[in-house]
């Protein structure tokens, strides 16, 4: 059976100690065999909605810690850019670079993250119809000289395109789990599933969120049929700096993922 590809990890680098605590506690689905595991943390959250939001300790802290993680725990990182001058730096340390979802058709960072030997997982922008994404993954395809197109050429090509909900009214995303088998035409899919419970700009100067919806979410993508998950996690959401009213915590993450394997097995 193909692995599930897995991404989890605090939204943003709070600490090098939080981060660690994180990484510690996941390492048991790094080491499952049924798992292509990835740890998930930002050096900097550019596109928060307040200018006092936490951002994060920036790229060079930020890989640096990442980098240790890599190092202690022997995982693969992903970790998001926002500019293109940070596309070869990340790439250094990261084996997936992240284009965010607000940024999905930025051709320039497109180009830069495809010129570095790193994966890509192309976030889908919450504004975008699915099948539209064909076209950011053909940027990154053509900068890397590949003539095909579609799922093979893509998953040759460390080409990932990911879920996370799409704008319905204000302050609120909903998922046509229809967007999973368009998109899965042109490239493996991953569902974020806990971005697509959030709630833009609903708490006043940030996200919001409704956290109890995200194992059902995940449940039903799984059904569908998509190459992998993502979940950003936490020792203690109602603590976390960023994206903590969507978020899971540790223990919840892996009754949930115990359960996406099951159902992957059926299907």
């Amino acid at each position: 059976m193909k692995k599930m590809i897995l991404i989890a990890g605090p939204c943003v680098i709070e600490s090098e100690e939080l981060v660690f605590s994180v990484a510690e506690a996941l390492q048991e689905l790094n080491e499952n065999d049924k798992i292509d595991f990835y740890f998930k943390s930002s050096f900097d959250k550019a596109n928060r909605t307040s200018i006092d939001s936490f951002r994060g300790p920036g790229l060079e802290r930020g890989l640096e810690i990442l980098q240790k993680v890599k190092d202690k725990f022997k995982m693969q990182i992903l970790t998001d850019i926002h500019e293109s001058h940070q596309a070869k730096r990340a790439s250094e340390v990261a084996d997936v670079l992240q284009i965010p979802a607000f940024l999905c058709r930025q051709t320039d960072l497109l180009i830069a993250a495809a010129k570095t030997p790193a994966k890509i997982n192309i976030k889908k922008g919450q504004f975008l119809n699915p099948s539209d994404i064909k076209y950011s993954i053909k940027k990154v395809l053509e900068t890397r000289n590949e003539s095909g197109e579609g799922y093979e050429s893509a998953r040759k090509n460390g080409v990932f395109v990911a879920e996370r909900g799409s704008s319905f009214g204000y302050g609120n995303l909903v998922v046509d789990m229809r967007s999973l088998v368009i998109m899965r035409e042109f490239a493996p899919v991953i569902f974020d599933a806990t971005h697509s419970v959030q709630m833009p700009g609903a708490a006043g100067g940030k996200s919001g969120g409704r956290s109890e919806f995200v194992e059902p979410l995940a449940r039903a993508a799984a059904a569908v049929g998509v190459d992998g998950f993502f979940f950003e996690t936490h020792i203690n959401p109602c603590e976390a700096l960023c994206d903590g009213a969507n978020m899971l915590n540790i223990k919840r993450l892996k009754d949930c993922v115990s359960t996406l394997l099951k159902i992957q097995e059926i299907i």
